[in-house]
């Protein structure tokens, strides 16, 4: 089961729940987690452990080839990205705008544009006692996430199956990053907080769930703080809240040390038991379907 952990907003504590949620649940489970948030992973703050496997992940750009160009044309015509630009008889190829689609490659009469790789970012695989814990890191400059997203994805599917729970720390807010996630999760969680901001952002992120039809639930940190607008959004959207993590000074200081917070806090722990008790048992009448 693949669980997305998403937000609207950055700072709700996101990754704070992934991190613990998915180190909890390997204490007596098959479990992965995967910090999907390329451009900013941070889950291995609170992680430390063996690498196994270490990979320069790579996208495929265009090439000119001077000699082999016919300078017609069609290639500048073809790229609906607008990533090829032609200068008289020289062709320009923008990296930053392409998406790799492969049209101007392939339908390039003369065969001018031969598609090389080019390094996007790096991928790192982990054990962190029982936990298994996949990153993926942007390289720096490079304009697209979701080239990265959708091959860190293609990676677990083909190296991470099997397990019982897949938990992905998802990019904040809602666009392009978000979706590429949580379009391939089978469930997603959304952090969020009680206030004005985080009403606000939970509001868009809800939207773009119902959009691509997934089914999800709240999970509301820092509760306590705020007011009750929240409580209300979730009861008139009819959407179930799992947990309220409260907000508590110890909760804060672990967080600020790099450290785990269950095993030191009774209170974010029984929310964690209950978010589990929810997964399992969703997971076990998808089986009974």
């Amino acid at each position: 089961m693949k669980i997305a952990i998403a937000s609207g907003k950055g700072g709700t504590g996101k990754t704070t729940l992934a991190v613990n949620l998915a180190k909890y649940a390997s204490e007596g489970s098959n479990v992965l987690l995967a910090d999907l948030d390329v451009e900013e992973p941070n889950s291995g703050i609170f992680l430390h452990g063996e690498l196994l496997h270490h990979k320069t992940m790579k996208r495929m750009i265009p090439e000119w080839q001077e000699g082999s160009c016919i300078s017609c044309g069609k290639c500048r015509e073809w790229c609906r990205f607008n990533a090829i630009i032609q200068l008289g008889e020289t062709i320009l190829v923008l990296p930053e705008l392409c998406h790799s689609c492969y049209a101007c490659s392939e339908l390039c009469p003369a065969g001018a544009l031969k598609m090389v790789p080019e390094p996007l970012g790096e991928l790192s695989y982990s054990m962190i006692d029982d936990l298994h814990f996949i990153e993926s890191r942007l390289n720096i400059g490079i304009e697209q996430s979701v080239p990265l997203i959708s091959q860190t994805i293609d990676y677990l599917a083909a190296n991470c199956s099997g397990k019982e729970f897949e938990f992905w720390d998802s990019p904040p807010g809602t666009s392009c990053p978000l979706l590429a996630v949580t379009y391939n999760a089978d469930f997603v969680i959304l952090a969020t907080e009680p206030t004005p901001f985080g009403l606000y952002d939970l509001n868009l992120a809800v939207d773009a769930m119902e959009l691509i039809g997934k089914p999800m639930a709240v999970v509301i940190n820092r509760y306590g703080i705020g007011n009750d607008d929240v409580l209300k959004f979730c009861q008139e959207r009819g959407l179930p809240i799992w947990a309220k993590i409260p907000n508590q000074r110890s909760i804060a200081e672990l967080y600020a040390r790099g450290e785990l917070i269950y095993p030191s806090v009774a209170e974010f722990r029984r929310e964690l038991d209950e978010i589990l008790y929810r997964l399992r048992s969703l997971k076990k009448e998808s089986c009974a379907k």
